[in-house]
């Protein structure tokens, strides 16, 4: 209830723990607020609000319009610093929020370089920083977070009697019994259930308890040895390298074949920072190397690990963030979003496949975590590492360069081999739902010695297509002009653009006829082949649409670990960083389409999945083998790829985009716009560039645009898209350029017909 009082020359309402001021204002703050804006905003500091002095960095709540929002202090003054503002038309802010979660000034100094670079509005990259439940009005009511261990310790018949009836329970209970203190999110990432977790507590074997709230400290006993790998001569020069630069900014690229230990690498280099009483940060590029790279770092330390990642719900999110704010967090483990985590006292960050797509944010907010990364790490004057075994050719001609310090891991750890690449040439060959007779062949020899085979294939579905046998009618979604991708097990056509979904229609729309058939081959379509020609042998398929549950994609690559399955059946999900060792033949297909794509960088992605896909075969004592399908074997990407590996091929893919001025050598933005009419996006950024070209006093040779032009795909989701590309010769004149181009779109024409952003350093024209 309300309680009104009388305190001179302000009215305060008291509720609940917000004040809400009629306001007499002495002081000015900037505030960033959540609005597509590039730009702050002045409010009042009422004087009743300014008993205790209001902090940079702080949540403050502020009228914006007929809105309550959450905006974020970004500076205090007692003067009205522009000239151009009527302070009698002022508002006041509303309230302060007193729960102390504010902001650091590093990280706010981070934040406001990247609005900078990104070209965004600094209210939206804040609030992108932050977690769901501290960009709402109301508090969060935070319970304590659970963490679970074993109460008593099981006598060796009890333990054999529960590997018998429940092996999943008895994994758990020898899970916790080495690592206590695990929380909720920890052990569902690690594959386990609800259900099997409760049974154990049933039992009075596991019990939970709060986690103790209190700043992490080191201690010797923190670190278990027992799996503690020797290192290799180039692992222990890496591990040398990065120990003495500990105190100082260096960026690491660490270039290591699949399966040369670069997890080792990070792993001995983490011992000496967590020593040093600093915290880690540690971005992987997908959820799906989250269980097994947790996996890892819970077997080698006992310290607080928290994870950062779109699976977790609000309250868990903000958990971990609260972690990192209080000190309470060791390590930090997430994917894109966690390279803002609020760790104040990081001393190392580690970026593993640091080529990967994922990293780059393709919508609002459109940063690299990489790029951020780094320009975090060079504030905090700490090292960072990027690893992968197909660096990104910026990466790459950073470390080639001298920018950075590139370290190469020649050969595989322990006594695994680099698989052997073959091409097959299916024009030549007798196929069967996409796959060859030489390769079900090989998979037959594969599967009789009892080892595993992974099938590569990068389209989810039944089939990319539905079309009648009888008029070639094709099932296209209007809102895209693309085919619907027919997905057979739901009995439902689904746009995999704009997610449109449709049944499946039983007979032609158009001529009334029953043939319909799908064209293409997709991995439920090839699942279901692969079950009928391998009866006796298990099929797992991992894409989106079989791992859509909670914890599913974690039990499932625990079940090939476990080699309950026999083939593994996949798209990209299970090509990034995962360690199979009974895997000794990889097939890859269909990966033709990128040979002949007019975006630059196809090339150079379709390089990096092969390797990454090839690099799951043969990491063990077993040898492995690569079989790659394709229509043109005789490309000379991939007879370079084949014969020569992915190090010839990036070398020389920097040597023709040097001559043909492309980056890393060049320094693009994209201006992006689309509308419902294709006629307003092209006029739209007709008009600004024309503008530009007239306005502009920088030189065409060192700065010039491409465009207008439409997207490659030119209807998505009922709107026209176009873009107009920009390129400069150094990112100086290209921040310049676009900063002329942002005050110029305002005066067009078409300006409010149209939604538009930038992207820099876009990874993707193809949008």
């Amino acid at each position: 209830m309300a309680k009104a009082t009388d305190s001179g020359q302000n009215i305060a309402i008291h509720l609940e723990d917000l004040t809400l001021i009629v306001p007499a204002s002495e002081q000015y703050l900037q505030v960033a607020i959540p609005v597509p804006m590039r730009q702050s905003f002045t409010y009042l500091l009422p004087a009743t609000l300014a008993g205790n002095p209001i902090q940079i960095g702080e949540r403050v709540i502020v009228p914006f319009g007929p809105r309550q929002l959450i905006g974020i202090v970004l500076s205090v003054s007692d003067t009205l610093t522009n000239s151009d503002i009527d302070a009698a038309k002022l508002k006041a802010i509303i309230g302060r929020v007193s729960d102390n979660y504010r902001l650091n000034d590093k990280l706010l100094t981070l934040l406001k370089q990247a609005a900078s670079y990104y070209h965004h509005p600094i209210g939206d990259v804040i609030q992108q920083s932050l977690p769901v439940l501290l960009r709402k009005i109301e508090q969060p009511n935070l319970a304590p977070e659970l963490v679970y261990h074993c109460q008593q310790e099981l006598p060796p018949e009890a333990l054999t009697k529960l590997e018998k009836k429940a092996p999943k329970q008895a994994q758990l209970y020898q899970l916790l019994s080495q690592h206590p203190k695990l929380s909720w999110p920890e052990l569902r990432t690690l594959a386990y259930s609800k259900a099997q977790l409760n049974a154990l507590i049933d039992k009075d074997i596991v019990a939970q308890a709060p986690r103790e709230l209190k700043p992490y400290q080191y201690c010797a006993d923190d670190i278990n040895c027992d799996n503690k790998h020797t290192l290799s001569a180039e692992q222990a020069v890496i591990v040398a390298g990065l120990k003495q630069r500990l105190n100082q900014f260096s960026c690491h690229l660490v270039e290591g074949v699949t399966g040369s230990g670069k997890t080792e690498v990070y792993l001995q280099t983490i011992e000496a920072v967590l020593a040093n009483d600093k915290q880690v940060l540690i971005l992987v590029p997908e959820i799906g190397l989250t269980p097994q790279t947790l996996s890892r770092f819970e077997q080698r330390f006992s310290v607080p690990i928290y994870l950062h990642h779109s699976a977790l719900n609000d309250t868990e999110r903000l958990t971990t963030w609260l972690a990192a704010h209080n000190d309470q967090a060791a390590i930090v483990l997430g994917t894109r979003s966690a390279v803002f985590s609020p760790l104040n006292k990081l001393g190392l960050i580690i970026i593993d496949e640091e080529h990967d797509g994922s990293f780059k944010q393709q919508d609002s907010f459109r940063y690299h975590a990489r790029d951020i990364a780094i320009l975090r790490a060079k504030q905090l004057n700490i090292p960072i590492v990027l690893g992968s075994a197909t660096p990104s050719l910026e990466s790459l001609q950073n470390g080639l360069s001298g920018k950075y310090i590139h370290h190469q891991l020649l050969s595989r750890a322990g006594v695994s081999q680099q698989a052997k690449l073959a091409l097959l040439n299916v024009a030549e060959q007798q196929m069967d739902n996409g796959l060859s007779g030489s390769l079900i062949a090989a998979m037959k020899q594969t599967l009789a010695k009892n080892e595993q085979v992974l099938v590569f294939l990068n389209r989810r579905g039944y089939a990319p297509a539905l079309s009648c046998n009888e008029c070639h009618w094709r099932a296209d979604c209007l809102r895209c002009n693309k085919p619907y991708t027919l997905h057979f097990g739901a009995q439902q056509l689904i746009c995999h653009h704009c997610g449109d979904q449709q049944y499946l229609p039983r007979q032609c729309p158009s001529c009334g006829s029953i043939r319909l058939s799908g064209l293409g081959l997709g991995t439920e379509q090839l699942e279901l082949k692969l079950a009928e020609l391998f009866p006796e042998h298990s099929v797992v398929r991992i894409d989106r649409d079989s791992t859509k549950r909670k914890g599913e994609l974690a039990k499932r690559l625990q079940a090939i670990n476990d080699k309950e399955h026999h083939i593994l059946l996949g798209t990209q999900m299970l090509a990034k960083g995962h360690h199979f060792p009974n895997v000794t033949l990889v097939a890859i297909l269909e990966v033709d389409s990128a040979l002949f794509s007019f975006d630059f960088r196809a090339p150079e992605h379709m390089a990096q999945l092969l390797i990454q896909v090839a690099g799951r075969s043969g990491r063990a004592s077993k040898p492995g083998q690569v079989l790659i399908q394709s229509q043109y074997p005789e490309h000379p990407l991939l007879q370079d790829l084949v014969n020569n590996g992915y190090q010839h091929f990036a070398r020389y893919a920097l040597t023709e985009r040097q001559q043909a001025q492309l980056p890393p050598h060049s320094f693009q933005a994209l201006i992006r716009a689309d509308a419902n009419y294709p006629s307003y996006p092209e006029k739209f950024l007709t008009d600004v560039a024309n503008q530009f070209r007239q306005q502009t006093a920088i030189q065409a040779v060192d700065c010039w645009l491409a465009g207008p032009m439409p997207a490659a795909m030119e209807k998505k989701a009922g709107k026209y898209r176009y873009h107009l590309l920009v390129q400069a010769k150094s990112r100086k004149l290209r921040h310049r350029a676009i900063t002329e181009l942002l005050a110029i779109a305002p005066s067009s024409e078409s300006h409010n017909k149209v939604r538009w952003s930038v992207d820099i350093d876009p990874l993707e024209l193809t949008w």
